[in-house]
């Protein structure tokens, strides 16, 4: 198999984010399949290769570029196009398209549905996020009721839901960085998470969403917005509960009554096995026998699918049009 270069614009505080850890994660797990190196583009590491001078190298046919940061894809699709390019696709709505020549990987259902539709000539495949083994339920005392990050909770839950609780609960805000989820997910008997406001304003999806199953894994019971990547695991009645249902009054008996629960609402085992590392390697391992074997045939190959462009959609529409009127 190729080498894969992970491009991210740096590793430090000033990239870090869910978006880079996931990356970084997948990454670790990809060198149990093939040779991978992480390759940073904007800031300069003395422990990472750096894009400039890696192009600088022969033989780039057998490496495979794994371009990732959603807002810097298009710049650096067109700076490599000569070369072997996957999309890791976390998140959707961007609004860029790219050339069926790279593959796309995406980390949701939700997310290759959206590819499925915008790029159907490209070859796109399923990866979803690992879980770490470390968040397990290790069936500790919970002795928090209501657990909640700030960072892109909605107004609603942190203006109205939160204070509404706060006298009738133990309820914890967290509104920093956190080592270790995993011990604060075991100790909490609720998580609640309401992230589409915050993607509406940044007008791209919710990837994964990580968290809520973070704390299902801990046994923790979740209540949350089902936008994006989301909808891929998570089933209101049956492994969570929605969260704004209706009236913050009507949200807060439900979580009361979540609290006081004999029998929490979790993630099965068949579905939590989907995530962990084990069969993500499995699918890695297909996902990347493919990806080899169409970059061993493409400079041989012409790609002569036509595109779904906005031209040819017109054109479609004119074509039905027109078929109306005669009939």
């Amino acid at each position: 198999m190729r080498k894969l270069y992970f491009l991210v614009p740096g590793t430090g505080k000033k990239f870090a984010c869910g978006g880079l850890f996931a990356e970084l994660k997948t990454y670790d797990l990809a060198k149990q399949v093939c040779p991978c190196e992480v390759v940073t583009y904007r800031q300069k590491e003395t422990e990472h290769l750096f894009l400039e001078d890696v192009l600088k190298q022969d033989n780039l046919e057998q490496i495979i570029f794994v371009i990732s940061w959603g807002f810097d894809v298009p710049k650096l699709a067109k700076k490599l196009k000569p070369y072997n390019v996957i999309y890791h696709a976390h998140s959707a709505d961007y609004g860029f398209k790219l050339t069926s020549n790279i593959p796309i990987v995406t980390v949701s259902r939700n997310t290759m549905g959206y590819w499925g539709q915008k790029s159907p000539n490209s070859l796109i495949y399923y990866l979803p996020n690992q879980i770490s083994d470390e968040f397990n339920n290790l069936n500790l005392k919970r002795d928090i009721d209501v657990l909640v990050q700030a960072r892109k909770s909605s107004d609603y839950l942190l203006k109205q839901l939160i204070p509404s609780l706060q006298n009738q609960c133990n309820v914890m805000v967290i509104n920093h960085f956190v080592d270790d989820l995993s011990k604060l997910f075991n100790r909490s008997k609720v998580y609640l998470y309401d992230s589409a406001q915050y993607w509406a304003q940044q007008r791209v999806s919710e990837g994964f969403g990580l968290q809520p199953m973070e704390a299902l894994a801990c046994g923790c019971q979740v209540f949350s917005s089902i936008n994006g990547g989301l909808s891929d695991y998570l089933d209101p009645g049956f492994n969570c509960y929605k969260i704004a249902g209706y009236s913050t009054g009507y949200d807060v008996k439900r979580i009361l009554k979540a609290i006081n629960s004999p029998k929490p609402l979790t993630l099965s085992p068949q579905i939590l096995a989907e995530y962990r590392s084990e069969n993500i390697i499995k699918r890695l391992e297909i996902i990347l026998e493919e990806i080899n074997f169409f970059f061993d045939h493409k400079q041989e190959l012409v790609g002569d699918i036509n595109d779904l462009t906005n031209i040819k959609i017109v054109q479609l529409l004119f074509r039905k049009l027109w078929k109306k009127l005669l009939k």
